[in-house]
């Protein structure tokens, strides 16, 4: 999935003509933080509301208002792995969406974008979610399989990113076509591999928050 597949027509932009009453009233409508802003569609910022709040009035129009992130969007192919990472690693709920020409497209819902993942991770069929941590000098996707494989478990989708709390370590997290992991999980930790988490896919269809929260949390986005 690309940014151009999960924008979320439900979230408007504001306009700098719009007053610091209507984005507050909006805000708590939508129950998010912070709403884009746009001029003659063009994205110029994201106006938080600690930002109304400390102006102490709520009359202003919000080009008057300190705006936050006008060079942070996306573009219509962002991969939604990217988009994660930007929105988790400055706090954003919603992430604008840019074309080629500067044209604001929409946003991408965080919450939306992690649900999509859940979906697709358990429409791929029963099995199991294990995120592991490893050095990435000793990354081998070879190794990797070959000493899961050796427990009749079969890998279906894989995906890396760097642990930003410590750059030399990478998380991997894996979706495996077998619920029970106990013995796939030894295997990794006799040969040094690090388990970090593990999830049931049925877990993540059931609308789970809390555990996707988690997920969210290990991948260090």
């Amino acid at each position: 999935m690309i940014a151009k597949d999960l924008i979320n027509e439900m979230v408007p932009p504001l306009k700098p003509s719009d007053s610091g009453e209507k984005a507050k009233r909006w805000m708590e409508e939508l129950r998010l933080s912070q709403l884009p802003v746009v001029d003659n569609n063009r994205y110029v910022g994201m106006l938080l509301e600690d930002s109304i709040y400390n102006a102490g009035e709520l009359n202003r129009p919000v080009s008057e208002y300190k705006l936050e992130y006008p060079e942070l969007f996306a573009t219509p192919s962002t991969h939604y792995y990217d988009i994660i990472k930007m929105a988790m690693r400055n706090k954003l709920h919603v992430l604008p969406v840019i074309n080629e020409n500067k044209e604001y497209l929409g946003v991408v819902s965080i919450a939306d974008t992690a649900s999509s993942i859940a979906q697709m991770v358990a429409s791929q069929g029963p099995g199991g979610i294990m995120v592991v941590s490893m050095k990435e000098q000793d990354y081998s996707m070879a190794q990797i399989s070959r000493l899961i494989e050796s427990n009749d478990t079969r890998i279906l989708s894989s995906f890396a990113v760097t642990d930003e709390k410590n750059p030399q370590y990478l998380n991997l997290t894996l979706k495996l076509n077998k619920t029970e992991l106990s013995r796939v999980v030894a295997t990794l930790e006799r040969y040094g591999y690090s388990v970090i988490a593990q999830f049931q896919a049925t877990e993540l269809i059931n609308n789970d928050q809390e555990r996707l929260d988690m997920l969210m949390r290990y991948l260090s986005i």
